[in-house]
């Protein structure tokens, strides 16, 4: 290290960083690396997430990791996890006042089915509706969901983590998880040779 250059980041957020990113994701769900604030924490990273359904997005979402080598309060441990999701929902689902607490289950059910460790979760469940006035007046009326949720991971493996924040966001946009003993199917790409259905 010459001088002026940061220090390397602990090895532990390597570790974490390196899990972050899983292999292999259900086909629904597109990842992409995002920019994580800095501020929050001294070490960062996230993912940002859609799933789509054809060509429609139903749901949009990101992940973060902070990292800080001697916690924060609030935190249990060094690690501390941030997800937001949105996803459009019918009018009649939002309306429901049982949404906050079925929408809040879906994480913490998530979590434990991957048995992801954790601690310290909290969070919020909102309902948007936007309604279009003035040059906007013809935009249909249009609901969302959000769930905002940080909870500390338990191990520095955050493979668990990731995947139960896939299934919320499938959850969330409508799209039942898998089965824990089944695979996810990628689609192959359609062929020269493959009969076109009628």
């Amino acid at each position: 290290m010459s001088l002026g250059e940061p220090p390397a980041p602990p090895a532990a957020f390597r570790r974490a960083l390196e899990t972050l990113r899983p292999a292999q994701v259900r086909p629904e769900i597109e990842l992409e690396d995002i920019p994580a604030p800095q501020r929050l924490a001294p070490y960062s990273g996230a993912v940002g997430a859609s799933v789509y359904r054809d060509d429609d997005e139903l749901a949009v979402g990101r992940l973060i990791m902070l990292f800080d080598p001697d916690g924060q309060r609030g935190w249990e441990g060094p690690f501390r996890l941030v997800a937001y999701v949105r996803a459009d929902m019918e009018p009649e689902i939002t309306s429901d006042p049982l949404l906050g607490p079925v929408a809040w289950s879906w994480l913490t059910e998530a979590l434990d089915s991957h048995g992801a460790m954790y601690a310290a979760a909290g969070g919020t469940v909102t309902r948007a509706v936007s309604e279009g006035f003035g040059n906007k007046a013809e935009d249909p009326v249009t609901t969302e969901l959000e769930l905002r949720a940080s909870w500390s991971p338990l191990d520095e493996d955050l493979s668990a983590h990731v995947a139960a924040w896939c299934d919320l966001m499938c959850l969330a946009a409508g799209i039942p998880p898998l089965p824990p003993d089944v695979a996810a199917l990628h689609p192959r790409p359609a062929r020269r040779e493959d009969p076109k259905v009628p």
